[in-house]
């Protein structure tokens, strides 16, 4: 493929990576209001608060540090950071077991960055 092919193509990965990024941290949020929430339910459980307030604060985290990797990685890709191509093929990959969007998200992001053409395009830069 020539390069301005390939051109598009990373900026349509840089751009559904940064989609995904900023629909990610708000899903981060919802989910933490979402369980605190639950907490007011379980109340007179003490094991059910427990589990709760640990989901509470590790699932968002978890959701939000993946995110916003993928965020600050889709940026760098539409700058060609080199660092960016490296960064998003391993979010692609993690994001390939998100069954079904997250694994054709990760397979067209990994088809893109893996191509020849567009490992050349990061080596200008």
């Amino acid at each position: 493929m020539e390069d301005s092919k390939m051109k598009k193509h990373v900026t349509v990965v840089g751009a559904i990576h940064i989609g995904f990024g900023i629909l990610g941290l708000i899903a981060a949020v919802v989910v933490f209001f979402a369980l605190n929430f639950a907490k007011g339910f379980v109340e007179n459980d003490e094991v059910g608060v427990v589990v709760l307030r640990f989901l509470a604060i590790s699932l968002p985290l978890l959701i939000g540090f993946l995110s916003t990797l993928g965020l600050v990685g889709g940026i760098g890709l539409l700058s060609y950071m080199p660092w960016a191509r490296y960064l998003i093929i391993v979010i692609a990959a993690l994001g390939c077991l998100n069954i079904p969007i997250g694994t054709l998200k990760g397979v067209y992001s990994i088809w893109v960055l893996m191509q020849d053409d567009t490992v050349k395009l990061f080596e200008k830069k």
